[in-house]
Protein backbone atom coordinates (compact mmCIF):
# COMPACT_ATOMS: atom_id res chain seq x y z
CA UNK A 1 0.00 0.00 0.00
CA UNK A 2 1.57 3.34 -1.08
CA UNK A 3 0.55 6.20 1.58
CA UNK A 4 2.15 9.59 0.86
CA UNK A 5 0.83 13.13 1.93
CA UNK A 6 0.36 14.55 -1.49
CA UNK A 7 -2.54 14.53 -3.66
CA UNK A 8 -0.64 12.27 -6.00
CA UNK A 9 1.73 9.01 -6.35
CA UNK A 10 4.76 10.31 -8.77
CA UNK A 11 4.95 8.66 -12.16
CA UNK A 12 0.72 7.19 -11.60
CA UNK A 13 -2.00 8.03 -12.29
CA UNK A 14 -4.89 7.50 -10.13
CA UNK A 15 -7.82 5.43 -12.04
CA UNK A 16 -10.39 5.51 -8.94
CA UNK A 17 -11.76 7.47 -5.94
CA UNK A 18 -12.41 4.66 -3.10
CA UNK A 19 -13.43 6.94 -0.35
CA UNK A 20 -11.92 8.83 2.28
CA UNK A 21 -10.47 6.78 4.82
CA UNK A 22 -9.51 6.59 8.56
CA UNK A 23 -7.26 5.08 11.73
CA UNK A 24 -7.79 6.09 14.82
CA UNK A 25 -5.99 5.32 18.26
CA UNK A 26 -6.70 6.02 21.80
CA UNK A 27 -3.77 5.31 23.85
CA UNK A 28 -3.72 5.68 27.67
CA UNK A 29 -0.38 6.95 29.32
CA UNK A 30 -0.07 5.32 32.77
CA UNK A 31 1.24 6.66 36.15
CA UNK A 32 4.90 4.63 35.57
CA UNK A 33 5.64 6.61 32.19
CA UNK A 34 4.34 9.36 33.28
CA UNK A 35 6.53 9.50 36.53
CA UNK A 36 9.65 8.81 33.98
CA UNK A 37 8.69 11.42 32.31
CA UNK A 38 8.32 13.97 34.35
CA UNK A 39 12.08 13.16 35.59
CA UNK A 40 12.66 14.35 32.14
CA UNK A 41 10.39 17.62 32.96
CA UNK A 42 12.98 18.29 36.06
CA UNK A 43 16.19 17.39 34.66
CA UNK A 44 16.25 18.01 30.91
CA UNK A 45 16.13 15.96 27.80
CA UNK A 46 13.74 14.16 25.47
CA UNK A 47 11.11 12.34 27.00
CA UNK A 48 12.07 9.01 24.90
CA UNK A 49 8.53 7.09 26.48
CA UNK A 50 6.36 9.19 25.37
CA UNK A 51 7.91 9.47 21.88
CA UNK A 52 8.11 5.66 21.88
CA UNK A 53 4.10 5.90 22.54
CA UNK A 54 3.89 8.50 19.89
CA UNK A 55 5.83 6.23 17.20
CA UNK A 56 3.38 3.37 18.38
CA UNK A 57 0.26 5.23 18.15
CA UNK A 58 1.11 6.91 15.03
CA UNK A 59 2.42 3.19 13.27
CA UNK A 60 -1.19 1.45 14.28
CA UNK A 61 -3.42 4.56 13.15
CA UNK A 62 -1.63 4.15 9.48
CA UNK A 63 -2.02 0.37 9.82
CA UNK A 64 -5.77 0.75 10.70
CA UNK A 65 -6.01 3.18 7.65
CA UNK A 66 -4.28 1.41 5.30
CA UNK A 67 -6.37 -1.66 6.11
CA UNK A 68 -9.68 0.01 5.65
CA UNK A 69 -8.35 1.59 1.93
CA UNK A 70 -7.59 -2.29 1.01
CA UNK A 71 -11.12 -3.33 2.43
CA UNK A 72 -12.13 -0.89 -0.51
CA UNK A 73 -10.16 -2.22 -3.22
CA UNK A 74 -7.39 0.65 -2.80
CA UNK A 75 -3.85 0.04 -4.01
CA UNK A 76 -3.29 3.58 -2.19
CA UNK A 77 -3.48 6.30 -0.14
CA UNK A 78 -3.05 9.94 -0.98
CA UNK A 79 -3.41 13.26 1.15
CA UNK A 80 -2.78 11.58 4.17
CA UNK A 81 -3.18 13.84 7.17
CA UNK A 82 -1.99 12.90 11.03
CA UNK A 83 -3.42 14.63 14.03
CA UNK A 84 -2.35 14.11 17.47
CA UNK A 85 -4.68 15.20 20.19
CA UNK A 86 -4.57 14.63 24.29
CA UNK A 87 -8.10 13.72 25.86
CA UNK A 88 -9.38 12.33 28.91
CA UNK A 89 -9.15 13.31 32.49
CA UNK A 90 -5.80 15.22 33.66
CA UNK A 91 -5.00 14.53 29.66
CA UNK A 92 -4.08 11.19 30.35
CA UNK A 93 -5.07 10.11 26.74
CA UNK A 94 -3.79 10.00 23.61
CA UNK A 95 -5.41 10.23 20.66
CA UNK A 96 -3.51 9.61 16.91
CA UNK A 97 -6.04 9.95 14.20
CA UNK A 98 -4.91 9.77 10.67
CA UNK A 99 -6.99 10.49 6.81
CA UNK A 100 -6.32 10.02 3.68
CA UNK A 101 -8.08 9.75 0.33
CA UNK A 102 -8.07 5.39 -0.88
CA UNK A 103 -7.58 5.47 -4.77
CA UNK A 104 -7.01 2.32 -7.50
CA UNK A 105 -3.70 4.00 -9.65
CA UNK A 106 -3.52 2.65 -13.38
Amino acid sequence: MIVTTTQNVEGRQIAEYKGIVFGEVVSGVNFVKDMFSGLTDIFGGRSSTYENELEEAREKAINEMCGRAERLGADAVVGVDVDYEVLGKENGMLMVSVSGTAVKLK
